[in-house]
Order: C-alpha cells, then structure tokens, then sequence
C-alpha cells in the first residue's frame, strides 16, 4: 500500500472536511435505537443528595442532644444502683455512634456539593467547547 493510499484510507478524500466517528456508532446521529443526540447531565440528583446528607446530620444531632437532656437526672434518682453505671456506658457509646453519624453526613454533603459543582462546571466547558464546531452534511451551520 502506498503513502497516499494509506493516507487517503485513514482520513479521506483530499478535500472532505475532517470529521471524528465512533466505530461504534452509527454515522447519523438519529439512526439507531437510542438517544435524542443531546446528552445533558444535571446536577440535581448532586445537589438532592447533598441536601439529604446536610438534613440527616442535622436530625442525628438533634437526636444526640435529646438523648443527653433524657438522661439527665437518672443518676441522682438512682444513686447506689449498679445499672447506672452501665446505662451511662450505654449513653456515652450512642453518643459517639451518633456523633460519628453526624460527621461523616456533614463530610459527605461537601463531598456530594463539591462534585455537582464540578460536574456542572465540567458540563458548561463541555458546551463551550462545542461553540463554532462544524457539523458536517449541512451547510455552514454551527452547534
């Protein structure tokens, strides 16, 4: 094969305006079974998750503190029994499990922020991108 053949195979006629296609995908963007051609992400499900993990921390810190304050007292009007002790080792566990709980919910909700901001940034410089591309079979239209 020579070089002009394998240059033509590999980028077509001279002349023909370069164009990239998937092998696997159809030449014309409405052929095939799926898809509108215009795939758009959108930070919402981000965002709601986000808002879920803010929510969830701040119930499991409230929980925290009504479980203190229903036990305040118990030890003076229990003095001398053993099961104070054990009730208050009970009560500083749920503490820590809860406040465990609280803190990776509010790691998590600046986690899921962070990457609906970036999916969003990423989206819009995407488009931009695209801004002035030549889409080929028409007659100097842009996307």
């Amino acid at each position: 094969m020579s070089q002009s053949e394998r240059w033509h195979e590999m980028f077509g006629p001279v002349g023909e305006e370069p164009a990239m296609r998937l092998a696997s995908a159809a030449s014309d963007p409405g052929a095939g079974e799926g898809g509108t051609g215009a795939l758009k992400h959108s930070k919402g499900p981000w965002t709601s998750a986000a808002g879920t993990a803010g929510d969830l921390r701040t119930r499991t810190e409230t929980s925290r503190s009504a479980l203190g304050r229903g036990h305040e007292g118990v030890e003076a009007g229990a003095a001398g029994l053993s099961s104070v002790t054990a009730l208050k080792g009970v009560l500083r566990s749920w503490e820590d499990r809860l406040q465990g709980v609280r803190d990776e919910c509010d790691q998590l909700k600046g986690a899921l922020l962070g990457v609906a901001k970036e999916m969003g940034e990423t989206e819009t410089a995407v488009e931009r991108s695209f801004k002035g591309v030549r889409v080929s079979g028409t007659t100097d239209e842009r996307r």
